[in-house]
């Protein structure tokens, strides 16, 4: 019998490992199929690596190190896929880690209601079927001024249905400069195509003029569409049309102006010494007829694409059949109700929405906090990297305000016996894990995005990283 046929003997029979001490407990706590699933998966292993060459000692397959593989199996099976991870990477609205977090008021709205029965769709006035747009239709139309209010699931699906609505079949004219890609590859001209409405473009890359529209305007056009380039910028030789001149021609022709604003902002930032992003209420203010934003991203609220406009036309996207398909859940409109309450009050919402308060945070707050992180790691004495404290620079995120580096503290780690790439791969493979970025050959911590009550947990890795 050759070596590999007496390793296949070896393997531990399911009866065997199921009678071991350590499977009986798991057995206590978690399904018998997810057990037996572990089983089965961690001996199929074995036997590849046998196969493969790769295990050749029958110690290694003797029922204790195998007893261990499978409850470290089982307890793998039972972690959850989404999981809480720290977001060390500076970038505040991280599309990949969730976008933009909850306010802790907000959170505490889920408890009570989101486990019992809620008046959604439910008129309690009148006792009959309502809307489940009123949760938040008035308070937008109270802190935008807008007409009427309405919310789908995100704000591609805003574009697509306002699109489908309005200019099925017909013309939509845009700026060959304002085509843009938004996140996961989705393009406008793919979305419009999508909705059934033609887009004549106008102008060029750098270069749009008011009678560029003008001159393409006929019997067919049923839409002037405008869409704030938050994902990038174009400098140098360049024009743009504004709002309110694009809004006055259409009036003129007695066509709609719609604008995406992508991230969407109740709050003016250069007041708080960041670059000019035009606010929701602006906008409005200047006669669109339509305009979609996130609710993800700026505002600092769930995901949701967030329709505001005249009454006649936001009506008319309301009656859309496709809003069915499009339309948010209870714990959306939940969230996004409480986030919108907050804005009553500017400081208040400054305050209490983490990505505002993280976006206009001072760089003496992000040094201390810095200070705060190094004391908790403390002296290290590990030839595996050398920690430090530098400057460094933060990033919006989200598609918004793309030139805007936030200055901020960073702890960095250079490297020593582990690379920097194998110090990012180890945390992230941490739990909870770490996910943070690699620069000038170092690995680095930005402190501004890592929560207070996340320090200990960095700390904690890091000095384990050390003594690996």
């Amino acid at each position: 019998m050759d070596r590999r046929s007496q390793l296949f003997q070896k393997i531990p029979k399911v009866d065997r490992l199921l009678e071991t001490d350590e499977v009986r407990r798991a057995l206590e706590t978690y399904p018998r199929t997810l057990v037996m699933k572990a089983i089965h998966e961690v001996l199929d292993n074995l036997r590849e690596e046998i196969e493969c060459g790769l295990l050749s000692e029958e110690s290694q397959l003797s029922p204790n190190p195998v007893t261990s593989l499978v409850v470290n199996r089982i307890r793998e099976l039972d972690r959850p896929s989404l999981r809480s991870v720290i977001n060390a990477t500076g970038v505040v609205v991280h599309t990949n880690l969730g976008r933009s977090l909850m306010a802790r008021r907000v959170l505490e709205m889920f408890g009570p209601l989101s486990g019992r029965y809620t008046n959604l769709e439910y008129d309690l006035k009148e006792g009959r079927r309502g809307s489940r747009y009123v949760h938040v239709q008035e308070i937008l139309k109270e802190l935008t001024g807008a007409e009427d209010a309405m919310v789908v699931n995100n704000n591609a699906a805003a574009v697509l249905i306002c699109l489908d609505t309005l200019a099925r079949g017909r013309e939509v004219v845009v700026s060959r400069g304002q085509l843009v890609e938004i996140g996961g590859s989705f393009r406008i001209p793919e979305v419009m195509k999508k909705s059934g409405a033609k887009m004549v473009e106008v102008g060029t890359t750098n270069k749009t003029h008011l009678r560029d529209y003008e001159e393409v305007i006929g019997p067919e056009t049923a839409l002037l569409m405008k869409i704030h380039r938050s994902n990038f910028q174009i400098v140098g030789f360049t024009e743009d049309v504004d709002t309110k001149d694009l809004v006055e021609l259409g009036r003129r022709y007695g066509i709609p102006v719609m604008e995406d604003l992508g991230s969407g902002c109740f709050v003016d930032l250069s007041k708080y010494g960041l670059a000019k992003e035009p606010t929701v209420q602006e906008v409005l203010s200047e006669g669109v007829d339509l305009v979609s934003f996130s609710g993800d991203k700026l505002l600092g609220g769930p995901q949701a694409g967030i329709i505001l406009g005249t009454k006649q036309l936001v009506d008319a996207v309301r009656k859309n059949q496709l809003n069915r398909a499009l339309r948010i859940d209870k714990l959306t409109l939940l969230a996004l109700e409480h986030t919108l309450r907050l804005y009553r009050d500017e400081q208040t919402a400054l305050q209490e929405i983490p990505t505002l308060r993280m976006i206009i945070q001072p760089y003496q707050e992000l040094r201390r906090k810095a200070q705060r992180l190094l004391r908790r790691i403390g002296s290290l004495e590990s030839a595996n990297f050398i920690v430090h404290s530098a400057e460094g620079s933060s990033k919006v995120g989200g598609g918004a305000l793309p030139l805007v580096e936030l200055p901020t503290r960073l702890v960095c780690l250079r490297p020593g016996k582990m690379g920097a790439h194998g110090m990012e791969q180890w945390l992230r493979a941490y739990d909870p894990p770490i996910i943070c970025r690699v620069e000038k050959e170092e690995l680095v911590l930005d402190v501004r995005t890592i929560l207070d009550d996340e320090l200990s947990v960095v700390a904690r890795a890091v000095r384990e990283m050390a003594a690996v």
